[in-house]
């Protein structure tokens, strides 16, 4: 359909044709990055995760500690963080040390400034 043929359907709302056009491509673009840090931050226990990172380094075992989480569901929520490669780790003797990349440090600054402003 023609970009006339469109605008005609929408005859009783005017919208310049600039605008109609800036928003057609603004609905074509790929998203897909962006929704999935969404998917991965829809459980709680992973934006806590994030949250506890930014205070410092941690091993698995503290946030089992902290949380009462078994080792293999907190396992499972550190792996999604890593794939979207929010979080990082690194071996220190025998334990996994996870930390905060600097996309999950800008991506957790931004959630908190807009959504935790009592905190």
């Amino acid at each position: 359909m023609k970009l006339q043929e469109k605008r005609e359907r929408l005859n009783s709302y005017v919208l310049p044709d600039s605008i109609y056009l800036k928003v057609h491509q603004v609905m074509e673009e790929n998203v897909d990055d962006m929704a999935s840090y969404f998917k991965v931050l829809s459980d709680p226990v992973r934006i806590r995760i994030l949250r506890a990172l930014h205070v410092s380094e941690l091993c698995v075992c503290v946030l089992v500690e902290i949380t009462d989480y078994k080792h293999s569901a907190l396992s499972y929520h550190l792996k999604m963080l890593k794939d979207a490669e929010l979080i990082d780790s690194k071996r220190d003797g025998n334990f996994q040390i996870y930390y905060l990349k600097k996309t999950g440090e800008n991506l957790l600054r931004s959630i908190e400034s807009s959504f935790m402003k009592d905190i």
